[in-house]
């Protein structure tokens, strides 16, 4: 089997990726004890998982229209009609039943 040089800079680029991110991602797991992290730090930390689901999720509820902006979208409604139950029902199964059914009423209605 020949390597052509575009398949060693394939196989080296995806080789180096994979090096950093198991270093990175190790890194607090092997060092964790000895370099304390600041009270600041620890505290921005708590917010990340929170930053990530909304960087997630609003894209998908308001999708970007070029030149318009954000555009009305059914999930959003679906959406809120959900996160209504959450607040009263605490239950994640409820949630999805009710968003669910409000997102395919709304595009049954829609025609």
């Amino acid at each position: 089997m020949t390597f052509w040089p575009s398949e060693i800079y394939v196989y080296s680029a995806i080789l180096l990726l994979a090096l950093c991110s198991v270093i990175t991602r190790a890194g607090f797991m092997v060092f964790g004890d000895y370099v304390p992290l600041p009270d600041g730090v620890r505290r921005a930390l708590r917010y990340a998982p929170a930053a990530a689901l909304t960087a997630i999720i609003v894209p998908d509820l308001l999708p970007w229209k070029a030149g318009a902006g954000p555009a009305f979208d059914y999930r959003l409604v679906a959406a809120m009609v959900g996160v209504m139950v959450f607040l009263r029902t605490r239950s994640a199964v409820a949630v999805i039943v009710a968003g669910m059914a409000v997102l395919w009423a709304l595009r049954w209605l829609a025609g």
